[in-house]
């Protein structure tokens, strides 16, 4: 039985079974059987998480692009290994093979190298959503350069920041990017994220949109004419297993953003086992993940995990709505994509507009979708299955971190059968458990903890990029030689899973712990409610009382308002108990986000506590403009 690719519920159990009573063999198997090891590991585990470390396939050297790239060349040459589709429907999109995938990126390896980067060395990449992004990424990777990408919306201080914390010599960047109707001037945020950023020598610009920008002599390249001179081919740098594949900034609740350092061999491992199992790929098949590359889930979902099994992934740089709602849709019809992974905030957004922007698509390509980024509620659930999945694709409601690296929970499409709104069952090798409050593990179902993990598993970050302290305090100092999530969960008598969000989103009134997911979910079945947020504030008898923002649909801006905040009241109360009802509903034109589409309750819980003079960064917000309409119209 090949346990790489698990088809049924009793073949899912018999894995994971075995995956649980001896984890060293069973990752030893899916090791040695699936990839390119230019070495053998001495050791499959070492772990000690009482001063958070692990290693895995300790001895072990290789190199992820050998994995991803070079060994389908013979089999898997000629086929499409990149779509990109650009942000104007209008311009061409290209297919990319693993041919030409592996030529370009030994050029762009090559162009590295002549500019001085070396093994070790840290290289920022700020990118649109193009193919040089995927490619220069695989660059650093196959010289052995640690990437560093930040999302090509972050402000230069968010940018600065993260290059001064890792230290990177070189910054790869275009003149521009597209974003629907809008044009970014990207080459003017790094010109001023280097004011303060010593340790760059070296900028390389793509050339994406043409528009007039600075050029400082000495630091500053333009790539297209080093890559037509750069030689298309380039030996691999063997790596060992440990050696760090890239940082990634995951942003704080409090203070600096924590580099978030993933290793080489456990993560290429857990990725490409995970993608093909969660999303049930099959070699003809054509998937399409929707976030972004600057995301945990673009590197681990659009180009480790797909590359490594030898997919077709597709690669888009615009938004949902342009030119207009159904761009997202066109795009599965065009393409005939077979898999679909996309966030719950870009779920409800699709859903609020007009059915007719689906339905003059064929989406009858689709095999499976996916949700991922937060717990997706009921509503938004049942419309992506309805009207997207037409009541026969599953969903997968996949949870995971920044900092795991790969998938965790998750159903299996075709395996397990799935519940709105749980992320059912763990995966294979994962060892989740839920803690109460005096630290002690809940056993039995149902029950309800915060989620931790009591085994490590080959993905998981090895430490926050120069500090260790930081890292072993944040996640394995709550509950003793456990990995805390920061998650709170319920389980059921199934032993499924599912997640009900942030513990600090867990508010306590009148001695009552109340996780805002399940509220927010009551109240966004409300007709007239597009979306919303719970948070808590203090309160002279309950201790706390809960302090709602609301965004509403286009019919609910000409009701009354206060009869609305009354309706959605006896929804609470009916869906959870009066004790969850809200003391202060304020209506709002939309919610502070992150780019990723979390919402940023820290700044509204400070917003609800009158705490507004110390908001942090807003800079990063995809909306930064919202924070202020909400301070002026606070209850």
């Amino acid at each position: 039985m090949s346990q790489y690719h698990i088809k049924s519920l009793e073949e899912y159990f018999q894995v994971y079974r075995k995956s649980i009573r001896d984890p060293e063999t069973f990752w030893e198997e899916i090791a040695e059987e699936n990839f390119i090891w230019r070495k053998r590991w001495d050791k499959v585990l070492d772990w000690n998480f009482s001063n958070a470390e692990a290693t895995w396939f300790q001895g072990a050297q290789l190199n992820i692009t050998e994995n991803c790239i070079d060994r389908h060349l013979p089999t898997r040459g000629n086929k499409t290994a990149l779509i990109f589709e650009p942000n104007n429907p209008e311009e061409k999109t290209q297919h990319i093979t693993y041919k030409q995938l592996h030529q370009r990126v030994c050029q762009f390896a090559n162009v590295l190298k002549e500019k001085g980067i070396k093994r070790g060395d840290r290289v920022c990449i700020y990118l649109p959503m193009i193919p040089e992004l995927a490619i220069s990424i695989l660059a650093c990777a196959r010289i052995g350069a640690i990437h560093n990408v930040v999302f090509a919306g972050f402000s230069a201080t968010a940018l600065q920041t993260r290059i001064n914390d890792c230290e990177c010599k070189m910054v790869i960047t275009s003149d521009g990017s597209f974003r629907g109707n809008k044009t970014i001037d990207l080459k003017g945020i790094v010109d001023e994220a280097l004011k303060n950023a010593p340790c760059v020598e070296t900028v390389l610009v793509v050339q994406r949109t043409h528009s007039k920008i600075e050029m400082n002599e000495g630091r500053d390249f333009w790539l297209q004419p080093l890559l037509d001179s750069a030689y298309k081919d380039c030996a691999i740098e063997v790596m060992d297993a440990e050696d760090p594949l890239f940082i990634l900034y995951t942003s704080g609740s409090t203070g600096m953003p924590k580099g978030m350092m993933h290793t080489t061999a456990g993560y290429m491992v857990y990725c490409a086992y995970t993608f093909k199992n969660v999303f049930q790929y099959r070699e003809e098949d054509v998937y399409w993940c929707t976030a972004d590359i600057g995301w945990i889930t673009g590197h681990s979902y659009i180009l480790y995990g797909p590359l490594v099994n030898g997919a077709t992934t597709v690669l888009f740089e615009g938004v949902p709505n342009y030119p207009d709602w159904g761009r997202f849709w066109q795009i599965v019809e065009k393409h005939k994509v077979n898999q679909f992974y996309t966030a719950p905030t870009a779920i409800r957004a699709l859903a609020k507009e007009n059915l007719s922007f689906v339905e003059k698509y064929n989406l009858s390509s689709l095999k499976v979708l996916g949700t991922v980024g937060e717990p997706i509620n009921e509503e938004a659930w049942h419309w992506y299955d309805d009207i997207i999945g037409k009541g026969n694709t599953p969903i997968v409601d996949t949870w995971w971190q920044t900092e795991t690296g790969g998938i965790m929970i998750s159903p299996i499409p075709f395996v397990t059968p799935t519940i709105p709104t749980f992320a059912t069952l763990p995966f294979p090798g994962i060892q989740p458990c839920l803690m109460d409050e005096k630290g002690e593990e809940i056993n039995g179902n149902p029950a309800n903890g915060r989620l931790c993990v009591k085994f490590p598993w080959p993905s998981m970050a090895r430490t926050i990029w120069g500090n260790h302290q930081r890292y072993k305090d944040t996640y394995f100092s709550t509950f003793e030689n456990k990995y805390f999530t920061g998650d709170g969960a319920l389980r059921y008598n199934t032993g499924y899973y599912r997640i009900t969000g942030r513990v600090d989103d867990v508010i306590i009134v009148s001695g009552h712990n109340l996780g805002t997911a399940p509220i927010e979910d009551a109240i966004n079945e409300h007709p007239a409610v597009a979306e919303s947020a719970i948070v808590g504030f203090p309160h002279d008898v309950k201790g706390n009382a809960l302090y709602g923002y609301v965004i509403l649909k286009e019919t609910g801006e000409s009701r009354n308002h206060d009869n609305l905040r009354k309706e959605i009241n006896q929804l609470i109360t009916e869906k959870i108990g009066p004790i969850a009802k809200l003391d202060k509903i304020q209506f709002t034109s939309g919610l502070p986000k992150t780019r990723s589409g979390k919402i940023m309750r820290r700044i509204l819980r400070k917003i609800a506590h009158k705490e507004t003079s110390n908001l942090g960064d807003t800079s990063t917000l995809l909306n930064p403009e919202v924070v202020q309409e909400i301070i002026e119209n606070a209850l």
